[in-house]
């Protein structure tokens, strides 16, 4: 395959990803934590914002309706560009979330949504958001927990064995509920933890459930012919309007100590 074709496949993949993603971002139940997750920052009119894994942008563009000076980072140059092309009048800036492009102590607001489970070295992430951040500043994570997602199936066995094996083929599939912990490790004041569950029962989320077997499948968790059976019967369940994805959901909000 010429490098040309790899880059089209590349770019049909973003973009099937971002009708996944942007359908996802449109339920109510992630608008309601997105805008949770700006409450917990507790926003100061003016002040830098730094949106992690910021994704198409569609935060920064939140952030910024706020009345903030919102940066997103992300480390994918195919999802920067798509993020560029929507809102052309933001800020943003391809870099990982363990090397951040700020000065220490430049920034007043750090937000890093579905993120850290990616992440081989969560501590080392949570290490740069305290660098970054001002004395007093507030750091959300919020996330999905992995190993927890709860699909309604009449296999429930081997809903559990897709969850698990999709889950360990993560860095840190956990993150959600470990977001407590890292943030006090990393020497953060005033942490709070919040979970919220998102329900989904529209087909158009049917293609989330082929990103948890494909990968199951492909390291041998799950054989061909079981995962095929799985995924009919969920398209099954859609169709007749009893398709059903719980996701817990966890926010984490923290403050930067007030003196070093």
């Amino acid at each position: 395959m010429s490098k040309n074709q790899e880059a089209v496949e590349e770019h049909h993949d973003i973009e099937a990803l971002l009708a996944v993603l942007d359908a996802a971002d449109r339920m109510p139940s992630a608008t309601r934590l997105r805008a949770r997750s700006y409450e917990l920052l507790s926003l100061v009119p003016g002040s830098t914002v730094v949106d992690i894994g910021c994704g198409a942008g569609r935060a920064v563009a939140e952030l910024a309706e706020r009345g903030v000076h919102a940066v997103g980072v992300d480390p994918g140059q195919w999802m920067l560009a798509a993020a560029r092309e929507r809102w052309p009048g933001a800020e943003f800036l391809e870099a990982g979330a363990e090397d951040l492009p700020f000065a220490d102590g430049s920034v007043r607001g750090y937000r890093a949504d579905k993120v850290f489970h990616v992440l081989q070295e969560p501590g080392r992430a949570v290490a740069e958001a305290r660098r970054v951040l001002c004395p007093g500043g507030r750091i959300v994570l919020v996330g999905q927990d992995w190993d927890a997602i709860m699909i309604d199936s009449d296999d429930a066995a081997l809903t559990r064995t897709i969850v698990h094996a999709r889950a360990d083929l993560l860095g840190a599939p956990r993150a959600g509920r470990q977001y407590r912990g890292l943030l006090l490790a990393g020497g953060f004041d005033d942490v709070a933890v919040e979970a919220h569950t998102s329900v989904f029962t529209d087909p158009a989320m049917l293609p989330l459930l082929a990103g948890l077997v494909e990968p199951a499948c492909a390291v041998g968790a799950v054989g061909r012919d079981r995962a095929d059976e799985w995924l009919a019967e969920q398209r099954r369940r859609a169709e007749a309007g009893r398709f059903l994805v719980a996701v817990p959901f966890f926010a984490a909000s923290a403050s930067a100590p007030a003196s070093a």
